[in-house]
């Protein structure tokens, strides 16, 4: 069976280091999502990532560092406005695209001459961290807990549903943040926004001290930014407040709701079965999103309904990982 650890007992933190330093995988907490490690500078061991999620090996991971000394020993170099974000947000739920260092961690950086950096805050991955660059481990590769495409684990159990019997997980909680980190690419002069987080356009570019570029063709890949991403099992829809209360009348004057899920700000939900309001301030749905759409497929959900949160820039990254939840599916035919 998984082996389910308590993070917070220091003899299980040195069973998953030794793990770790002997290549083996270890599911692990952060701030933002779970995720699911292996030595970052060890490729057979990142490649157990790789098929343990079925996800494409040239879809690159981000390496996760105790602190920026460590973050060194992956990048070629650190860019002054790489420098500037990890000195404001590090700890935290922001990763930098960097140059990688020759010879380093190509299996992780899915082949590219770039690389993923984070420095969690959540101190069970800290802690971990610790005992492993005890051992010799600079980083650890870590995607999220799950199959690839699906829904990010918040919670250790959500990882144990996830995976076959075997693999070390260890608990720490339900996850702060909710949704995974910021993606700021720093490796082609100006800094450009990847995947956005909790941590808003604005914030980011009071810190870097510069404007945030949009992505381009040349912009290397990075997790979480593939259009369909983060879907449960049951079909997504995206409405307006108007338009998921009129489709809502429409459906129930048809059909039962039995097996449709709403989950909206100031839409009711109608005589759906399953309905949950999502809060009002873009942090806390951050926090509650993936527990919530794996709490509907499990409870039946053929649909989940979503209202369209606000425009403003605080929902960037629930808006972003709902959009591409929704795009896993395709829309109705005729």
């Amino acid at each position: 069976m998984t082996m389910l650890l308590d993070g917070s007992d220091p003899k299980a933190i040195a069973q998953a280091a030794r793990a770790l330093a002997a290549g083996e995988l270890v599911a692990l907490p952060t701030e933002t999502v779970y995720g699911l490690g292996a030595r970052a500078d060890d490729d057979a061991a990142v490649a157990r990532i790789f098929a343990a999620k079925g996800r494409p090996a040239n879809h690159p991971l981000i390496v996760h560092v105790l602190d920026a000394a460590d973050a060194a020993q992956f990048a070629a170099e650190l860019p002054p406005v790489a420098l500037r974000l990890m000195a404001a947000f590090w700890p935290g739920p922001l990763t930098v695209i960097v140059p990688r260092a020759p010879a380093v961690a190509a299996a992780a950086a899915g082949g590219q001459s770039s690389i993923g950096l984070r420095c969690p805050a959540h101190p069970v991955a800290r802690a971990l961290l610790a005992a492993a660059r005890a051992l010799g481990v600079a980083g650890v590769a870590a995607p999220s807990a799950n199959r690839f495409g699906r829904v990010s684990p918040t919670q250790a159990r959500h990882v144990v549903d996830e995976f076959e019997p075997g693999l070390l997980v260890l608990d720490g909680g339900e996850c702060e943040v909710g949704i995974e980190s910021s993606i700021v690419d720093c490796s082609r002069g100006h800094p450009v926004l990847l995947r956005p987080g909790v941590l808003t356009q604005a914030q980011i570019e009071a810190a870097a001290g510069e404007r945030l570029l949009a992505p381009d063709a040349q912009a290397p890949r990075a997790s979480g930014t593939l259009a369909a991403h983060y879907a449960p099992r049951a079909r997504v829809r995206l409405l307006s407040a108007q338009a998921l209360a009129e489709d809502l009348a429409a459906r129930g004057a048809k059909q039962s709701l039995e097996t449709l899920a709403v989950y909206s700000r100031t839409v009711l939900g109608g005589s759906a079965r399953l309905a949950r309001r999502m809060p009002d301030k873009a942090a806390a749905a951050a926090h509650e999103l993936f527990a919530v759409l794996r709490e509907l497929d499990a409870a039946g959900a053929s649909e989940i309904w979503i209202e369209l949160p606000p425009p403003d820039g605080a929902w960037d990254g629930v808006r972003d990982r709902l959009s591409r939840a929704a795009a896993a599916f395709a829309p109705d035919e005729g």
